[in-house]
Order: C-alpha cells, then structure tokens, then sequence
C-alpha cells in the first residue's frame, strides 16, 4: 500500500497526542507502596573514571565526526555516572543542539517499561502470569495465550503493524490500543504460530499487554506508568505520546540518515510496545532503582532475567528483555528500538551494575555496538566479544 497517504501532518498528531510452563504465583505482597526514589551520584567523578572517560569520549567523538552518530549517551556503574554528553541536535533544520535533558522516543526500549509495570502488578498480587489473556481482555478470541506468552513473545501472534492497514479506512488518522483489539476481534487474523511453540518478535504482545495493565489496574496506560513509576522514581521527564506536549522546548524530532525528517503515522498513537518519551537520566533512574530493587524484588527480577525460549541458544529473552551471554558471569540484559528516525540501546550488565544508554534521533546503525562501550569501559586489557544485537 501507499503508505505516504496514511502519513499524518506531524502538528495534528502533535494535537491528537496532547488528549489522551514453569507455574508463577503472585507475589504475595502486603501494604503495597510506590517505590522508592532511588540513590544515584549524578556528578561525575572525572578523577576515579579518568581512563573510561577519556575512551568513551574518544569513540563517541570519532563516530560524530565521521557522521555516524547523533544523540545522547549516559554509561554509568552502579550508581555512579561516568560519562554523559550530548552530540549533534534535537532540531537540526532549527540548529537546536541536544543536551542532557533533550526527550527522545524509545521506540522499541518502550517495552522494557512495559514489561516492568507488568510485573509490578504481579508483586502486588493483581496479576498472574499463567492467567490467559481472554480471562483480562474477555472478547480476545485466542483463548489459550497467557500473559507470560506476551511477556516472552511466544504468543505466535502476527505483527499489528503488518495487519490492521487493511482493515483501516482513509480516514484514521491515529489509531488507539483498543482499535487494535476490536480488529482482532472482529478479523481475527490468522496467527503466525501456535502459543509456546518458538520465540517470535512481535509488538502486538506489548500492545496487548498496555491493555491488559489498563484493566486491571483501572488507570489508563500513560497515568499508571506516571503514578507508579515515573514520579515515585524522580523520573520527572518521562511521558507518553499520549501525554507529551510537543510544544515541550526539549522534544526531538526523527531523522534519516540523511536528516529527512521523519513524518508521524496512524501507528504511533499504539502504546506499549513503544511511544514512551524520556531522557538518559531518566532511564538511568530506572535501571538504578531496579539494581537497588526499589523497583521491584530480586526474585522478580530473576524471572524477567530468564531465559523463555529454549530453542534460542546464544541470545534469549526473558519478560520484556533480550539477553546475551545467558551462560555466564557477562551476563547482560537489553532493549533495542526503532522507530521513525529514533534509534535507542539500554544495556545492563549485572555482575557489575552497569548501565550503557545510548538514544539517537537519526538512524544511525552506530548506536547498537554497544561491544564498543564496553570494551571503553572495560579498557585495553579486556576481552570483549564483538555481537551485533538485534535493532529492536
């Protein structure tokens, strides 16, 4: 199809966007309490990180120079930032540079949030994870897929981006979460796979998900994330595209290589599975309170840690994180993303805490070698195998 024609004009959804097998019981949780703000340092300690700073500005400066990057970058360990400095611009038809409080779309890293504010309900004894999802959202016509299948993108569910186009007329302009569901309710499209039986990447799994957090927890998608994780986590510059003002003096606009700005569609009004806007620092504030577990409990994390798929033997994912080095003390959990000019990594390594974020508002492929920052980190005598992780 035609897709310029479905292209709506980047001010009106502006406009649109300001109105809004293994068993696992519930956590048994009592006298349930917003999390706590986690501790960080956020000033940097240019003595103690003196050579990690100097090899991460020295391979973020080269790739700017060379027009392979623009964005902004924060690595961290522990709780300490080591490194964060913008490059390039927010507005580049304004000349409007980027700095440390500049929003960036997440696109695909969205689903990391996502599948946090899952598994919160799951600590507060609201959600299991077996339960089926035509149990919470009762007209879904799957009736064996669990939540834990949407988690784990196991549910063989086809792509929403891929099938809902046919079913919409000329004149959506956005489409909701809840449109979604009523298509695949009234269509039914045919799955890719039947549930459980492989791993399948598929962003209706997260879609449904930020539904399935509406219901149970009675509060839209974008008040729950605000209530329950952004403002009790100090993450103050956090929004949806729901909930975002465009007019906000630190939005960023989406770039092709080539600085073509990037028009919004009839997609991007579907949340869950992408449209959460925030800043480095922002993000930081969430992998520090989940190494603290403020956020939530170590055995919860443990599970979403897991690997699900047993057919995937290098790289895996878990509940809303992709994985490498399942096997062994390097450990590291992940997200990618993509998404109209905006491409994001957040990388965690556990047996140490670090946090690598990189945001970018123009497709730069750079910004998914993330085997480079940590052999910056890591400096000159480590061992740091080169692995191109998936974009999203």
């Amino acid at each position: 199809m035609n897709s310029l024609k479905y292209i709506a004009p980047l001010v009106l959804f502006s406009i649109l966007a300001i109105n809004c097998n293994q068993k696992e019981e519930p956590a048994k949780v009592n006298n349930y309490s917003s999390p706590e703000k986690p501790t960080v340092r956020s000033k940097i300690d240019s003595i103690k990180y003196k050579g990690e700073i100097y090899r991460l500005d020295t391979l973020f400066s080269k790739l700017y120079k060379a027009d392979a990057f623009n964005g902004n970058v924060l690595i961290a360990k522990g709780q300490e930032i080591i490194y964060q400095k913008s490059f390039g611009y927010g507005i580049k038809e304004a000349n409007k540079p980027l700095n440390d409080s500049s929003l960036f779309q997440l696109a695909s890293v969205s689903k990391v949030i996502t599948g946090v504010a899952v598994l919160l309900l799951f600590e507060q004894g609201k959600l299991n994870l077996d339960s089926k999802v035509s149990d919470i959202l009762t007209d879904f016509p799957y009736k064996s897929i669990t939540v834990k299948q949407l988690l784990s993108h196991r549910s063989g569910l086809p792509n929403y981006t891929y099938f809902c186009g046919e079913f919409l007329n000329d004149s959506v302009c956005t489409m909701s979460n809840q449109m979604m569901l009523n298509i695949i309710v009234k269509h039914q499209p045919k799955p890719y796979l039947n549930p459980g039986l492989r791993f399948n990447y598929c962003n209706t799994n997260f879609a449904l998900l930020a539904l399935i957090i509406e219901k149970i927890s009675k509060k839209c998608y974008s008040d729950f994330l605000k209530e329950e994780l952004f403002l009790p986590l100090g993450m103050n510059h956090s929004y949806t595209a729901l909930n975002i003002d465009s007019t906000k003096e630190q939005i960023t606009r989406g770039y092709t290589m080539k600085f073509g700005c990037v028009a919004n569609d009839r997609y991007d009004g579907v949340l869950g599975d992408k449209g959460i806007y925030t800043t480095t620092y922002d993000l930081f504030l969430l992998s520090s309170a989940l190494y603290q577990h403020k956020l939530l409990a170590k055995e919860t994390q443990q599970l979403a840690y897991a690997p699900h798929s047993s057919e995937k033997k290098l790289s895996n994912y878990g509940f809303g994180w992709r994985m490498n080095h399942i096997n062994d003390p390097d450990k590291e959990v992940f997200h990618n993303g993509w998404w109209h000019g905006y491409r994001t990594s957040f990388h965690r390594r556990l047996k140490d805490s670090l946090t690598i974020i990189v945001l970018s508002n123009r497709l730069n492929k750079s910004v998914y070698n993330t085997w480079r920052i940590y052999a910056a980190v890591d400096g000159p005598k480590a061992t740091t195998i080169k692995q191109e992780p998936a974009e999203e």
